[in-house]
């Protein structure tokens, strides 16, 4: 029997309501939409993790953080695991696999050489030849972080990867990295923001859907394939290149309603994790962590900015997705290939005042979109059930005619899409921060239902409950609410339901991220 291709797509820090027009926010994803209507949509999706490392270990290991013990960025994925994650399994039924683009399934600013590809000071060990096998993908073709900072350039050659390498081929000297940092008008000051020069062609958009393509054409066509497509944007810094800069005007952005600070409504960790001081030694990663990773409030005019090439960005992601779509359409693939378009997590981008991310799981980190199409998938259905990215997993596995290992948490979605599975009651969120991040230890577990949202700081007690019908913008914390304490209980018994097991022991961070 012929078994099903998989073609994975995914943005990194994309909020669930800037997913096409269905999101809310007026992004322009016509080529993602098109993919809704050929398949179904998960409207209550979150993620399990509200940063990079832990939600993508998640994602290919069917694993919550605190199983597969990747519980903050900085922390490498053990390979052991990996290799039994879906790629690994589908690589040993048959499939061929293949990663493209930002993986960040280990650390890149690390304390030292870890000896992984993605660690700054290994990746040179790697040369331009070697294509892999990595973490149990057979061919790989990375762009190391993907996030082409003014202050934090892409790594020189011979270090970086992939993507790195091509970069600085482009033009003649530096001039790839001379247009990028070029900020073209206007300029409002805002953070981590501006218009990049850099031709369209030579961005990390248009290079990971050149390689995907490639990867497509180039395939045996006697074996089925799994394809990881991994755009590095729409993460900071939001620095477009036209056209896209240029797409969305910033007098058009509807800014949110509720875009100012408001920590003494919120509970302890919110004010400490936002003034504390990142316990690491190395000065140079200090001062990333305070002046990079947190961001000082912005005005109106800035966080239109910012929001408008955020949405630019996007778009430029959705015009790639289009490309690749019509070359699985030209192959003659669409009928024999699962294709799911999905992200790692969300971005603040003003909510609470607050932007990038950080350890409160409002909706707009924790609720990503996720998109499914292809065989047995329902045309234009929207699911409500409550899951998350982590059931991928199983669901590649499900339509390979494979299981996963038993440790793994990751349901299969194919059943709930067929109409032969119960609903969906709750999905898990978890993430245990050092004080190498924000100066303080937290312990937080999150369950959410389709009505409401339970945060708890496991080392203090203190939590946070939002009804999500009645407060859909969570400004009012009911955790101390007496009138409230029935959905409390029921939602501290929903996350005593956190299925699997638990790593007693965790790995020592190997870096920041």
């Amino acid at each position: 029997m012929k078994k099903t291709n998989i073609l994975f797509i995914t943005s990194d820090m994309q909020r669930a309501d800037c997913f096409g027009s269905f999101g809310g926010r007026g992004v322009r994803s016509p080529h993602v939409e098109a993919l809704a209507r050929k398949g179904s949509r998960f409207d209550e999706c979150i993620t399990p993790n509200i940063v990079c490392q832990p939600a993508r270990a998640s994602i290919l290991t069917g694993m919550l953080p605190l199983t597969h013990g990747v519980h903050d960025n900085g922390i490498d994925l053990d390979p052991k695991l990996a290799v039994n994650g879906f790629a690994g399994l589908l690589g040993r039924c048959g499939y061929q696999t293949s990663f493209i683009g930002k993986a960040h399934f280990s650390t890149f600013e690390t304390f030292k050489a870890t000896g992984s590809p993605e660690c700054r000071y290994s990746s040179s060990k790697y040369g331009s030849e070697w294509t892999g096998p990595y973490m149990g993908f057979d061919y790989v073709n990375l762009s190391v972080m993907g996030h082409l900072h003014r202050k934090r350039p892409p790594e020189r050659p011979p270090s970086g990867q992939h993507y790195e390498r091509w970069f600085y081929s482009r033009g003649e000297g530096d001039e790839a990295l001379k247009l990028h940092v070029k900020g073209l008008p206007p300029d409002t000051g805002a953070a981590n923001t501006w218009n990049s020069a850099l031709p369209e062609a030579w961005h990390t958009s248009t290079w990971v859907a050149d390689r995907t393509i490639d990867v497509l054409q180039k395939r045996d066509q006697s074996k089925p394939f799994c394809i990881w497509a991994s755009f590095p944007d729409p993460h900071h810094p939001y620095a477009p290149p036209e056209p896209w800069s240029r797409m969305y005007p910033h007098d058009s952005i509807s800014l949110p309603e509720n875009r100012r600070l408001d920590l003494d409504r919120r509970p302890w960790w919110h004010r400490a994790s936002l003034e504390g001081e990142p316990q690491v030694a190395d000065a140079r990663l200090k001062e990333h962590r305070k002046n990079v990773s947190r961001v000082l409030n912005q005005s109106d005019v800035q966080l239109a900015h910012m929001t408008a090439n955020y949405f630019g960005m996007i778009s430029l992601i959705d015009h790639s997705v289009g490309r690749i779509m019509n070359v699985i359409r030209d192959l003659g693939l669409e009928d024999d290939t699962l294709v799911v378009y999905s992200t790692d997590h969300g971005e603040f981008l003003g909510d609470h005042g607050l932007f990038l991310k950080g350890p409160m799981a409002y909706e707009g980190v924790l609720r990503v979109g996720m998109i499914i199409a292809g065989p047995d998938v329902p045309k234009d259905k929207v699911f409500f059930d409550p899951v998350s990215t982590l059931d991928l997993a199983a669901t590649f596995c499900d339509y390979a005619g494979i299981t996963m290992p038993s440790k793994a948490q990751s349901k299969s979605l194919r059943p709930l899409m067929r109409g032969t599975a119960s609903s969906r009651e709750a999905a898990y969120s978890e993430w245990n921060l050092l004080p190498v991040r924000c100066g303080v230890a937290l312990d937080l577990r999150t369950v959410r239902t389709r009505t409401h949202k339970l945060t708890l700081e496991m080392n203090s007690g203190e939590g946070e409950l939002y009804d999500l019908i009645e407060d859909p913008h969570e400004m009012e914390n009911l955790w101390n609410d007496p009138g409230h304490s029935a959905a409390r209980r029921m939602m501290e018994e929903a996350l005593k339901g956190r299925p699997g097991g638990m790593r007693e022991k965790f790995d020592e961070p190997a870096g920041i991220y």
